[in-house]
């Protein structure tokens, strides 16, 4: 019997082995719904009978051994739905696995025990296994989309409930800052109101990362306006929180335009932190800001050990911090700054890059007057 028609002829047999086992690998505490289990095993299973009997050729086998055959058109496939259902069960992804280890494990050893074993067996048991490895990628694709969905919703739910409790502590410490003016406990209140306006710049990072990471994008209050005094500002705050830091400043053409001056102010004040914490701290930090026709640029130059351009560029990546020590402030930082720094670009119709040149590393960000797409920048940047 070809092994298409025994898996069609014995699906029962097979899916109560495989429901067996996956009991057995249940972590504690997962929410395991056997209706469903029941259900994705023979969805799995006539999606691998089908595949058995379609022609292919040698290129389309091994893509599949691969993991790597061409998307599903139409509904979503049988492992996909897997996956997704396994994450939200509480299974973790080596759990997972296990399952086509065994439905695997578990087909092949009734087939060999079957009289009707036929000469085209080794065939079939090739293109069985390149199916399941196609079936496994197919389910961690969705495994971990759906795990890291669930992650960020937890962060975005955490950054809420924490917001509220967290501007009390603010303006409480604002309070006791005043009161305590020329009193011994002066300090004291000062260090209170420091460590509570760090916890809302981290709160705040965790709700941009959440809302992004999840498709709502960042939010933009834009208006017609003239960075350059936004940015003055924002330099002279920069350098009464950094004393150690010499920031210096120069700007060129007009930087008039529709912008969300106090998101460009965020953007800088992380862009400059981080050239505080990972530059050489006896070398300037240089904001300059170019403005031409339909952008403007704002780049922030430092000295110190260069990176190779993929570990820059990755830096933008969430959670993704540099791999050289920080000379301050890094126990602090969840690693979010430059991601929503990028963020804050892409809502302005522009982008972000870095780029290493004489021993110096340049972020530059690029912003559109009018919050369209920008070409590029000097051949650097794209939209």
């Amino acid at each position: 019997m070809r092994l298409a028609d025994f898996i069609q002829a014995n699906t029962q047999t097979i899916l109560d082995d495989a429901v067996q086992f996956a009991v057995s690998q249940a972590p504690s505490g997962a929410r395991l719904n056997l209706k469903r289990l029941r259900n994705d095993i023979p969805h799995i299973l006539r999606e691998i009978v089908a595949d058995l009997r379609t022609p292919q050729s040698a290129a389309e086998q091994r893509a599949k051994s691969l993991g790597r055959a061409p998307a599903h058109r139409g509904p979503e496939s049988a492992a996909s739905s897997h996956g997704r259902s396994r994450a939200d069960d509480g299974f973790g992804v080596n759990q997972m696995i296990a399952e086509y280890r065994a439905l695997r494990a578990s087909v092949l050893r009734l087939w060999a025990a079957d009289e009707a074993l036929v000469a085209d067996a080794v065939d079939d048991m090739i293109r069985f296994n390149e199916a399941i490895d196609q079936a496994v990628a197919e389910s961690l694709v969705e495994f971990s989309r759906t795990v890291e969905s669930w992650r960020n919703i937890f962060l975005g739910a955490l950054g809420h409930d924490l917001r509220g409790p967290l501007t009390a502590v603010v303006g409480t410490a604002e309070f006791l800052v005043d009161s305590a003016s020329g009193t011994p406990h002066a300090r004291h209140a000062e260090r209170i109101l420091s460590g509570g306006l760090q916890l809302s710049r981290l709160v705040d990072g965790l709700l941009d990362y959440s809302k992004s990471t999840l498709g709502a994008g960042m939010t933009l209050q834009c208006a017609e306006c003239d960075l350059a005094p936004a940015v003055a500002e924002e330099i002279d705050l920069l350098r009464a929180t950094l004393p150690g830091a010499s920031i210096t400043q120069h700007v060129e053409g007009s930087l008039r335009g529709r912008f969300d001056d106090t998101r460009i102010r965020e953007a800088l004040h992380n862009l400059v932190t981080n050239a505080a914490k990972y530059g050489e701290p006896s070398e300037d930090i240089r904001v300059t800001l170019t403005g031409d026709d339909d952008r403007v640029r704002l780049a922030v130059t430092n000295a110190g050990a260069p990176l190779p351009g993929d570990a820059l560029n990755a830096l933008f990546d969430p959670l993704r911090r540099g791999s050289q020590a920080a000379n301050k402030g890094e126990h602090s930082s969840l690693g979010l700054g430059l991601f929503i720094v990028r963020e804050i670009a892409r809502a302005h119709g522009g982008d972000i890059a870095a780029q290493v040149e004489d021993g110096r590393t340049t972020f530059v960000m690029t912003l559109s007057r009018e919050g369209t797409p920008v070409e590029d920048a000097a051949g650097v940047l794209t939209a």
